[in-house]
């Protein structure tokens, strides 16, 4: 299976950042653009070539990443005047060469393990996997009694599921036999009703769109002090010359580094998800509300086999790790 990302639109809601810069481009953080994390989690799901379809100041895009990004193969296919997803997709299956695909819209940004839906979507009868995420209200909404105002809750998710913009497609799919400008509007409704349009949920990770201004702000206050990893993403909390707390979100079905912290004794406190410590001579299996303390010097590797949310509190030295083994070739 290979990867490919629709990146031709123009941005207008994003202007001024979109003047003389396509959304792939834009920087979630800095030196770390939206197309850069998008990459990422492609070559972390084990993706080896990726099509790009590019269409405004695709030349741009071209040249930032050339052939080949974090060790994935590129290849371009560039809209000189735009014609919907739709079309762009019956290009991007064209240069597949008959080989089934997973496709992402240029403007998401999310933790969604890649792997994990294409497994389900290889062992799926369905042609067409989507992902569906649960809608955020945008507003704050309030909570009544009989006849007062019980409370208020700040842009709660609700319990409607909408398109995630990740889609696992078979190369069999018929999409040129298709007519209209986005798969939005033209391909999945009528797969939907022809009951061939299966779907991946992934509840509680995060997910975002950037198709305005305010959720750029809102997607680069997520990744303040964020750092992507190939199995997920670790987050600064708090720093201090007494103390240092870490949120480590790790996927299910991936794990750390097996490594070791020369001075750092911590403890990790379990939120949310199952897993075990892996160390030298045993392991130690967790599951939320759990306690484990690592003292310094001690290699192990942390396992999530369900979606796991920690909190690391140690000593204060951020830079404390010496990697053994890693697991996988992107960084």
């Amino acid at each position: 299976m290979i990867g490919m990302v629709l990146c031709g639109g123009s941005g207008k809601r994003l202007k001024p950042y979109t003047d003389n810069t396509p959304t792939p481009l834009i920087e979630i953080k800095d030196n770390c653009t939206i197309l850069d994390k998008q990459l990422f989690d492609f070559a972390s799901a084990g993706i080896k070539e990726v099509i790009l379809l590019t269409g405004y100041k695709g030349d741009m895009i071209e040249a930032r990443y050339g052939k080949e990004y974090k060790g994935v193969k590129l290849l371009y296919h560039n809209e000189e005047k735009p014609l919907g997803t739709l079309n762009a997709l019956k290009a991007g299956m064209e240069m597949a060469r008959g080989r089934d695909v997973v496709v992402r819209n240029g403007d998401v940004v999310t933790d969604v393990n890649i792997k994990k839906m294409m497994m389900r979507h290889v062992n799926s009868p369905y042609p067409i996997t989507m992902f569906v995420t649960r809608m955020r209200s945008p507003f704050g909404i309030v909570e009544l009694g009989e006849d007062r105002v019980r409370s208020f809750k700040e842009k709660p998710l609700l319990e409607y599921y909408i398109n995630g913009g990740i889609y696992c497609i078979n190369k069999d799919v018929p999409v040129s036999q298709f007519e209209g400008g986005s798969l939005e509007h033209a391909l999945f409704p009528r797969l939907a009703e022809a009951n061939q349009l299966g779907y991946y949920r992934e509840d509680g990770v995060f997910w975002a769109t950037v198709d305005t201004v305010r959720e750029l702000e809102e997607v680069r206050k997520e990744y303040k002090n964020k750092t992507d990893k190939p199995w997920g993403y670790e987050k600064v909390l708090i720093s201090t010359d007494k103390y240092l707390t870490k949120e480590l979100f790790i996927r299910a079905g991936y794990q750390t580094s097996f490594h070791k912290h020369p001075r750092k004794d911590e403890t990790m406190y379990i939120l949310e998800g199952v897993g075990y410590i892996e160390f030298e001579d045993h392991k130690e299996h967790f599951g939320k509300n759990d306690t484990i303390r690592i003292e310094p010097n001690v290699p192990h590797t942390i396992v999530a086999t369900e979606n796991t949310i920690l909190h690391e509190v140690s000593t204060p030295y951020l830079e404390d790790t010496v990697r053994i083994k890693d697991y996988y070739n992107v960084r």
